[in-house]
């Protein structure tokens, strides 16, 4: 199977984050409708009789696969096919009976379509594109992955954008994997104030952040070690974020401990200067040098796809979980 995903590009600024990706076409699996390479897609012109415009185009998408090499590559598929099947829809496919319908096709419980919740607004059209998807846990039997997407609707000649993370769970049987629950992102509303350092990620281009992990930082429930510490790495790389504190499971996967992301003191990257870490081609030594700098830039707590040498104890740590993301965590 192979990973598909936008081409690589320069992270957008944050005010383009939510409008969509400029310079990179877009769009979702089993959503129809024209497109250009801006998410703001343009009204089409009057014709010379004077009859209305046709509706807006939402961006282009395209279905996001896992290759080879990740850890349990169907449990990703299935929980990506769900989200997609959920969240995006041609003309006159809107609303919750037809979103039953596209899930049950798969093969999978129609009831996760009310555990949706911002996957399935009110709108004429909608396209889904997810940027990444990465585990927040995987056992022999039972894994969390984390569905990260942007998401663009129609309303009759308007079109929004947004998107959120969900929590997917599964559990393995026989017949392969199946999807028991839905946990989409709770963000909360963005704060009156925010500190100095997330107004500073919140305006670097070097930090990209889906709209899940920018509603978090905007929510002001975001520790500034998180903010300090993606500021200090975005000097010496291009960070691609994937989940900060919605989203995530509430304790570690498999255990009753806390996660530190719910708290606001955690953070994960998916991709580092263009390069996904779950990628085989991906330079180790480009990995371990990020992680050695997110240890040297107050992280207590540095996972990823390579088991570490030196730091503090338990500094560094590598599991299956972490074979597709570096973890940066801080105590407060």
């Amino acid at each position: 199977m192979t990973r598909t995903r936008a081409p690589s590009a320069p992270p957008p600024g944050r005010r383009a984050v939510l409008a969509g990706l400029a310079g990179v076409a877009l769009g979702a699996a089993g959503c129809s409708g024209g497109t250009g390479p801006d998410a703001r897609p343009s009204r089409g012109a009057a014709s010379p009789t004077g009859s209305p415009s046709p509706s807006p185009a939402l961006p282009r998408t395209t279905p996001w696969r896992p290759t080879s090499a990740e850890v349990q590559p169907a449990a990703k598929l299935r929980a990506v096919q769900v989200v997609e099947a959920i969240g995006a829809w041609p003309e006159g496919r809107g609303g919750t009976a037809a979103a039953r319908a596209r899930v049950a096709a798969l093969g999978q419980p129609a009831g996760l379509v009310g555990q949706a919740g911002p996957l399935l607004p009110a709108a004429d059209q909608a396209a889904l594109q997810v940027v990444d998807a990465q585990y927040g846990g995987i056992l022999s039997r039972s894994a969390s992955v984390l569905v990260v997407c942007r998401q663009w609707t129609r309303h009759g000649g308007r079109v929004g954008a947004g998107g959120t993370t969900v929590d997917v769970r599964l559990s393995r049987s026989g017949s392969g994997w199946t999807v028991d629950a839905l946990r989409p992102a709770h963000p909360g509303p963005a704060a009156r104030s925010l500190a100095p350092d997330v107004r500073s990620v919140l305006s670097d281009d070097r930090i990209a952040l889906p709209p899940a992990a920018l509603a978090d930082l905007r929510s002001g429930q975001v520790h500034t070690s998180v903010a300090k510490a993606m500021l200090a790495l975005a000097r010496r790389y291009r960070l691609d974020v994937s989940v900060v504190r919605s989203g995530h499971p509430l304790d570690v996967f498999g255990t009753s401990r806390p996660s530190d992301h719910p708290r606001g003191r955690a953070f994960d990257v998916w991709r580092i200067d263009g390069h996904a870490v779950v990628d085989p081609a991906t330079p180790r030594g480009l990995i371990e040098r990020f992680m050695r700098d997110a240890a040297a830039a107050g992280s207590y707590n540095v996972g990823g796809p390579v088991q570490m040498s030196g730091g503090g104890t338990g500094q560094f740590f590598s599991d299956a979980t972490h074979h597709d993301h570096v973890h940066v965590g801080f105590r407060t």
